[in-house]
């Protein structure tokens, strides 16, 4: 793996950069669909790689544990066979969903003994076993097991937790440096800072995981609830701690007007399930805000669903069909309006990436954010 830092723009913290990977080249900034459980939902590997040029994936060790389970991925040779995505890939620990069960979890020194969602049986993650699946399942970047904090949570709980995800951080780096990859090709291990919106945590925390020189940082328990002037401070704070030669990643965030301020303040990777989740719901993102398929408004709207969008659904249906796909419960709807939302977060990169290296970035930005949050 190698992380080159190309350009920082003149104006902000905004950076270009090129992440190299076993599985290919990954152009900085960028987004990573989010395919949980191996699959971005209603969208195929095919699109995803040749109509969206997607360079990154991210899976989930949670729910991949739990379904279809290690042995099976294994037996397939890793994720990457076994799902059809021949890319980069990155699998989250699965610390974001075991804090989401707070009712089916209990947290200790050890792990998090923790029971199914899918038919209650219990279970046990510890940052060593952590560390083995995600060896198992096969993502060139493997995260740590963390505690993520629920917002909002009083200093002495964040302060305590912090200090947990960083021994087991410890041990996360001790059991991946004993351990080799299974199929043959590169994995890397990324440490996350948490800290709350507290800003004495997260130097405190910044600090402990830049100094563990792994091959790129990440910065979590954000985008949980707090304001998103707090998300972008504490976001901030991090990349100005953490190493320039190496990504910043930056998890769950978030919308399209999230992306372009963190961007600005240094962050290199973004996932989300947004653009999916959102779509299914026939919430379509645009250069013109937020577009709700749904609205009477579009009913006889037989322009394209979006004349500014590059993918091929924009230009290939019109509003009215989209929504009387919805109207009517057809799948193609969520589909489409998935396509959509993907083609335009990656879009949004590629362009984010060509202005901060012309020096327009910040201009642009500026022009662009009141209209991306508007509703239409």
């Amino acid at each position: 793996m190698r992380f080159t830092l190309h350009h920082t723009d003149p104006q902000s913290k905004a950076r270009v950069g090129e992440l190299r990977t076993d599985h290919g080249v990954i152009q900085t900034p960028v987004f990573m669909p989010v395919g949980t459980l191996g699959a971005v939902k209603t969208i195929h590997p095919r699109d995803l790689r040749d109509d969206l040029n997607a360079s990154i994936c991210l899976g989930n060790t949670y729910h991949l544990y739990l379904r279809p389970g290690v042995e099976i991925i294994e037996h397939a040779g890793g994720l990457h066979k076994f799902s059809g995505w021949d890319r980069a890939m990155l699998t989250d620990s699965g610390g974001f969903q075991v804090h989401s069960l707070s009712d089916i979890r209990k947290i200790t020194e050890e792990g998090v003994k923790f029971q199914s969602h899918i038919d209650g049986s219990a279970h046990l993650f510890t940052p060593e076993n952590v560390m083995d699946i995600q060896r198992s399942i096969g993502a060139d970047i493997i995260m740590a097991f963390d505690e993520c904090t629920p917002w909002p949570c009083e200093f002495q709980y964040a302060e305590k937790s912090m200090h947990m995800t960083h021994r087991w951080l410890e041990r996360c780096i001790a059991r991946f440096d004993s351990t080799e990859p299974k199929y043959g090709y590169h994995q890397m291990l990324f440490p996350i800072v948490q800290g709350s919106t507290f800003p004495e945590l997260r130097k405190r925390s910044a600090e402990f995981i830049a100094k563990q020189s792994r091959e790129g940082n990440a910065i979590g328990g954000l985008s949980v609830g707090e304001p998103e002037d707090e998300m972008y401070a504490m976001a901030e704070l991090c990349c100005d701690i953490f190493p320039t030669d190496r990504p910043r990643y930056l998890m769950g965030v978030g919308t399209p007007w999230n992306l372009l301020e963190n961007i600005a303040i240094g962050i290199d990777m973004f996932d989300c399930v947004m653009p999916t989740r959102n779509g299914r719901n026939g919430m379509l993102f645009t250069r013109n805000g937020v577009l709700n398929i749904k609205n009477k408004q579009w009913a006889d709207d037989h322009g394209p669903l979006d004349a500014a969008g590059n993918c091929w659904v924009d230009k290939s249906y019109s509003k009215a069909f989209v929504r009387h796909l919805f109207q009517s419960g057809e799948l193609l709807g969520p589909q489409i309006a998935s396509l959509h939302n993907i083609g335009f977060y990656l879009d949004l990169m590629t362009e984010a990436r060509i202005r901060i290296l012309d020096g327009s970035f910040t201009t642009w930005k500026a022009q662009l954010l009141p209209a991306l949050k508007q509703r239409m």
